[in-house]
């Protein structure tokens, strides 16, 4: 096959923007495969891995911008067409100063008090620390950072009085702003603290359903709530929501956090003036209200507690009860032998709410992410009973864009479990808004067919049940978006809350599990 490669010295691009054309290139007519990336020894490795890192690719130093194209296509006129996706990128940003460092940006622009680094995780604290120090609050998207780095930043950060997002932090909405992941939301009293980006995304977007609005949604980085950490993001971000006119009540939302270090977060939270929602997913069992702080199991409930702190009417709001009908109907068409799910997931915390609901009626709940070490996947590409995965987790993505913008590692792993008799329920997750693909249920229809034949051809049903994360003020259309999951065949749920517990039942088949 074909391959051509050209190495540009000396010229950087941030991951996000690499992902993004990395994507595009990929669909470019007689492309096998294409991957544009820094030259870094994790970038190499992929390569490697793939069977086109050639020896010239290897001398090739960080700095430096790699161009693989592999297919029939891997000519001149292809690669021109690649480097036109960065010039129509830079033409469109075309009204923005480009300056060398942090330091001069500041400099030129003394007004500045935010900035988003998406660079290689081995500068991604370099750049993190430059930025603080010309007192520039960041939210650091790069991960591959190290906890003593992270420690250290969030400290010079609170030190300062400056928000340190991150590292790996994907979602934030400041001052009515979608930073990386982020929907569309209307402006409102509700702030989210959130150690958690597809969660909080979840989150706003169930807020904006139940009329409610967003005033701030912090971002924190998955981490900030381990024992190294000790939540210092969450707690500073706290006292900033407690001193802003604008926010009337907090959600915190996070991945199971150190013990420890939630109960100094909730501490917090019982001093705060302003009424807290804490959603910490996986806690067992949920504690009581108390005054001033409820707590939510979900991310449907901690919405709903949020928009009715603010005096929206309960009577007011569909809250899309399970659909019983619909569940039996499911259970009636699988098999005894198809009993297990098997759930593929671009958010992380979509993930844990869908396996946590599992856990509640099943042992045998596996993942890379399974909080659980003697449940965690032994290898990640082989299934094991009831297994979610997190294509978003560093296991999927080290070299590779995230599932939000690229299929392609679902889409094999769709194909793979569909083969698997056993599987009664695949199910999915659809991210809209700012960062994400274009048209992230319209990318995987193709393959949604091609596993429903796989099914067929066996004589077995394949129920697949599929969530769109996303508002009405979305691009593309939510609508739109569901409308072809429901052409596809596939049944679709109103929350994340509600896709785990329906797939749980879906499977249950009314048996005492």
């Amino acid at each position: 096959m074909p391959t051509k490669i050209v190495i540009k010295k000396n010229t950087y691009f941030d991951s996000v923007s690499l992902m993004s054309v990395s994507t595009k290139a990929n669909k470019l007519p007689g492309v096998e495969q294409a991957f544009v990336a820094m030259a870094t020894e994790m970038n190499k490795g992929v390569l490697k891995n793939l069977g086109l890192l050639t020896p010239e690719l290897a001398e090739a130093k960080n700095g430096d911008l790699m161009i693989v194209i592999k297919g029939e296509a891997a000519n001149d006129e292809t690669l021109a067409a690649i480097e036109a996706l960065f010039t129509r990128k830079e033409s469109a940003g075309s009204h923005e100063s480009r300056y060398a460092t942090l330091a001069s940006a500041k400099t030129h622009r003394p007004d500045s008090n935010l900035a988003v680094i998406s660079v290689n995780g081995t500068f991604a604290a370099r750049e993190a620390r430059q930025a603080l120090e010309n007192d520039l609050n960041v939210m650091l998207f790069s991960d591959n950072v190290s906890l003593d780095d992270e420690l250290a930043l969030k400290q010079l950060a609170h030190e300062k009085g400056l928000l340190m997002m991150g590292p790996d932090c994907g979602t934030a909405i400041i001052n009515g702003a979608g930073l990386c992941f982020a929907n569309a939301v209307r402006r409102g009293p509700i702030g989210i603290v959130g150690a958690s980006g597809t969660g909080s995304q979840e989150l706003s977007a169930r807020i904006h359903e139940f009329g409610g609005g967003i005033s701030q949604l912090i971002g924190t980085g998955g981490r900030d709530l381990s024992e190294k950490i000790g939540g210092l993001m969450m707690l500073d971000a706290i006292a900033m929501l407690e001193a802003d006119d604008a926010t009337q009540a907090i959600v915190l939302i996070s991945k199971p956090p150190a013990p420890a270090v939630a109960e100094k977060v909730l501490a917090r939270a019982r001093t705060c003036r302003k009424p807290v929602i804490a959603c910490f997913l996986g806690r067992n069992p949920q504690p009581a209200d108390e005054d001033g702080l409820q707590f939510a199991r979900g991310t449907k409930e901690a919405a709903l507690k949020a928009v009715l702190l603010t005096g929206i009417k309960k009577e007011s709001l569909d809250l899309h009860p399970l659909n019983w009908p619909l569940i039996e109907e499911v259970r009636a068409r699988l098999t005894p032998q198809q009993k297990y799910i098997r759930g593929l997931f671009c958010g992380g915390t979509l993930c844990d709410e869908a396996m946590f609901a599992a856990l509640e009626k099943f042992d045998d709940v596996y993942s890379n992410i399974q909080p659980d070490p003697t449940r965690r996947l032994a290898d990640i590409n082989v299934s094991q009973a009831h297994t979610f995965l997190d294509f978003g987790d560093d296991d999927f993505t080290n070299g590779k864009p995230h599932p939000m913008i690229d299929p392609t590692n679902r889409i094999s792993r769709l194909l793979q479990e569909a083969r698997d008799p056993q599987v009664g329920v695949i199910v999915m997750d659809f991210v809209l808004g700012f960062g994400s693909h274009e048209d992230p249920v319209g990318v995987m229809i193709d393959a949604i067919k091609e596993a429903q034949a796989i099914a067929k051809a066996d004589k077995r049903p394949l129920e697949i049940l599929g969530y769109v994360l996303g508002t009405d003020l979305d691009t593309p259309s939510l609508s739109q978006q569901c409308q072809l999951l429901t052409d596809a065949g596939v049944i679709w749920a109103s929350s994340s809350t509600n896709t785990g517990l329906l797939a749980r039942e879906f499977v249950c088949k009314g048996e005492k599990a």
